[in-house]
């Protein structure tokens, strides 16, 4: 029995990856598929020659030539990203040649959700500070400070040899919980949702601004109420973005939306960097407008050594790590190669971004 084929753009030898193993572990599961394994780096000519009569394109790398090889290979009819981001790919154009893109499928919207929380605890415990401390041995107990000299002082302390403490060296003004707080969402979709639910444990109120109008059983499960973008930016404790980048969502978090924020407001931002205007945020968190912010994502990346961001206080800086999660990988693996091949069986594919 003849299979259906399925193009899977990747870097060469990319078959032998954990994540290459992965695809051809859940291509295996799809009797009438096969995958077939394309050098991303390899000429356009050859790419397109290994293409023909391919409908759907797997791609594991951000690869500029796809718009030039779906206008030569006119069988392919998806284009199906590992990432919830589909920012890089043209899709206007991508669709008037009869294309779609489809991106993971929330396979790694736990993980991301999850990070975003991370970063807003580390934002306000000081996290950062608190484990570089410790590991240059600078034991910074914010106990009373009378008390933690007798500890000092005892034979049994394991702390004697901490190179300096401070007693009650600490602002607690700026060490918080997030039992309470409010927290606005700008984006209500896989991911926003997700830690809109996750923050209910907690006894947070949530509120949230998206453009698409949700089923009120869709909003109804993750406790948030909808509210203008101005009052979610002028009442929140903590604002967190979870938007696709597009020409609407650019710089979306500028100069006016950061003087709106309350001065103890923090950001979280494990989108895309572009969302925000790094400049204006770099400016807001200097003047004390905003109290700090907790960012997976900048507008250049890998982020540059010189960023005033590494310096500013307050500021807790992750490597775009968020999707990273041995069960996002699985998730998202098994979305790509079952979306990827209702295409080549001339089914609908689900999860399509729409062309904008």
């Amino acid at each position: 029995m003849s299979k259906y084929k399925i193009a899977v753009l990747a870097p060469k030898g990319y078959e032998t990856s954990e994540r290459g193993e992965d695809l051809i572990n859940f291509a295996s599961l799809e009797t009438d598929i096969e995958l077939i394994f394309i050098d991303g780096d390899s000429d356009i000519d050859d790419i397109v020659a290994q293409c023909i009569g391919i409908k759907a394109l797997i791609t594991q790398g951000v690869y500029k030539y796809i718009t030039d090889l779906v206008s030569k290979v006119d069988s392919i009819k998806l284009i199906q990203t590992p990432s919830a981001g589909t920012d890089w790919l043209e899709k206007s154009k991508l669709a008037e040649l009869g294309a779609s893109v489809a991106n993971n499928g929330g396979g790694n919207a736990v993980a991301v959700s999850e990070h975003a929380i991370a970063l807003m605890f580390s934002v306000y415990r000081k996290l950062d500070l608190q484990i570089k401390n410790l590991k240059e041995g600078n034991y910074q107990n914010f106990a009373v400070p009378d008390l933690m000299d007798n500890i000092f002082e005892t034979e049994t302390s394991q702390n004697k040899n901490s190179k300096s403490y401070t007693p009650g060296s600490w602002n607690r003004s700026e060490y918080h919980t997030l039992v309470g707080k409010r927290v606005g969402i700008i984006g209500l979709g896989r991911i926003g949702s997700r830690v809109a639910k996750r923050l209910s444990g907690w006894e947070c109120e949530i509120v949230y601004h998206d453009i698409v109008d949700f089923p009120k059983e869709y909003v109804k499960e993750t406790g948030a109420i909808k509210v203008s973008l101005n009052e979610l930016l002028s009442t929140s404790d903590i604002v967190t973005v979870h938007v696709p980048l597009e020409r609407t969502t650019q710089h979306m978090l500028s100069v006016e939306e950061f003087i709106k924020m309350k001065n103890s407001a923090v950001l979280i931002n494990t989108s895309r960097g572009p969302v925000v205007d790094e400049k204006a945020l770099i400016d807001a968190l200097n003047n004390k407008q905003i109290f700090g912010a907790g960012l997976d994502v900048t507008e250049i990346e890998p982020i540059k050594m010189d960023n005033p961001l590494l310096s500013i206080e307050n500021v807790i800086l992750t490597p775009h790590f968020a999707t990273r999660a041995y069960e996002s990988e699985i998730n998202i693996a098994k979305f790509a190669v079952t979306n990827a091949a209702k295409v080549a069986r001339g089914d609908q594919p689900d999860s399509i971004v729409p062309p904008v």
